[in-house]
């Protein structure tokens, strides 16, 4: 498969879990690839089967909550490569919490991880996104469908980066710009490693989740990398749960009547 053959595509957060799938699914298809994450050293090892043409290859050590940071690596990826057609926001954070418990300091960490970083690297690449004619993919969350115990930040960002998705499809489609977002349910990921350790939280999502199992990162990077692709060139402002069903489920207990 060729689908991003020669395009250039940035992804944020791109050392583990979704962010590392996708980096890997989109050079498996031809792309030239810019990846960004806080911790440098763990993003180049990882990506060390991606190999080190700088043509094709170009790496950062980004905190995403630096507006300034972004901008920068958004333009180096850009003159190292020549345009950009594909930015992929995957960055995010979660503070566990409710509101009464939660610190400003919690609260705001999120915000710039999760929500800020989304609408500051949107902001820099859109003029570049518009002379090829692009795609955005932003990874929110189902946790941005509806409310989770406990978790109202990471709620809130993103329930807000789901719908900052609508608004720029509806501003940029004019411009040839496709935004859209996936919505991830359970995946095994770092983020959700002490959870899924826990055997009581795994009944209970494997009771609730129609495909009763844990999705992986590949399986929301094969999502991503079709809402970013020409094949999905006519689909923008939607946001894609990939969960295994939970969110097409009530709730409810499964009822099956007797037939006696």
């Amino acid at each position: 498969m060729g689908r991003f053959e020669n395009k250039v595509a940035i992804v944020t957060a791109a050392a583990s879990g979704i962010g590392l799938a996708t980096a890997r699914r989109l050079a498996a298809e031809g792309a030239i690839l810019a990846l960004c994450d806080i911790d440098g050293a763990k993003l180049e090892a990882a990506t060390a089967d991606l190999g080190h043409d700088p043509s094709r290859l170009l790496r950062a050590s980004v905190d995403v909550r630096d507006k300034a940071a972004i901008a920068d690596f958004i333009a180096a990826a850009e003159k190292a490569h020549g345009r950009l057609d594909v930015l992929i926001n995957n960055a995010g954070a979660g503070r566990r919490g409710r509101v009464q418990d939660l610190s400003g300091d919690d609260w705001r960490h999120v915000m710039d991880v999760s929500l800020d970083s989304v609408f500051h690297a949107s902001r820099a690449a859109m003029p570049h996104l518009v002379s090829s004619r692009g795609a955005i993919v932003n990874v929110a969350s189902i946790s941005g469908l509806a409310g989770d115990g406990g978790n109202a930040a990471y709620n809130a960002a993103k329930a807000a980066v789901i719908n900052l998705t609508r608004a720029m499809a509806v501003d940029a489609g004019r411009d040839g710009v496709r935004v859209n977002a996936v919505a991830p349910g359970l995946t095994a990921t770092p983020m959700t490693e002490r959870m899924r350790a826990a055997p009581k939280v795994m009944e209970q999502y494997e009771d609730r989740i129609p495909l009763a199992r844990t999705g992986s990162p590949e399986e929301i990077a094969a999502a991503i990398c079709f809402l970013a692709s020409d094949d999905a060139s006519y689909v923008n402002g939607v946001c894609l749960p990939v969960d295994g069903g939970l969110t097409a489920w009530t709730g409810q207990p499964v009822w099956r009547p007797s037939r006696s």
